[in-house]
């Protein structure tokens, strides 16, 4: 199962100290939203996303139908297809894609560790 790009989604304190701090370290600013709390940095392959007031904690996030960052592909399996067939393995999940509708979608999961894992479509 292809789940597409994966991220880390860090739920941060301070949007512009941290888009600071992750330049400086060589990353690029993909899409900066300040008044949404929230930005998406890249470095080569490398994405991480900054939300301040959003998460409680850090999430590993896949971009379903996204091949790399920004660039989709309609061919892969849409993330309520991925939500079905995780659920029919007996997977829970804590927020969950609406099956009824298409397009943009996110469901969360948790592992065994209490990691939250996000399937964020975009597309």
């Amino acid at each position: 199962m292809q789940l597409g790009t994966f991220s880390v989604s860090l739920a941060v304190k301070d949007l512009n100290a941290s888009k600071e701090f992750y330049q400086k370290l060589g990353f690029n600013v993909m899409g900066d939203y300040p008044d949404q709390g929230w930005a998406i940095l890249s470095n080569g392959t490398v994405v991480i996303g900054l939300f301040q007031g959003m998460f409680e904690q850090n999430i590993l996030t896949f971009n379903p139908r996204w091949t790399s960052p920004g660039e989709g592909d309609d061919s892969m399996m849409d993330v309520r297809e991925i939500q079905k067939r995780l659920k029919a393995d007996g997977i829970d999940f804590i927020a969950e894609a609406d099956e009824t509708t298409s397009g943009p979608a996110h469901c969360i999961l948790v592992d065994p560790d209490g990691n939250q894992i996000m399937l964020d479509q975009h597309v």
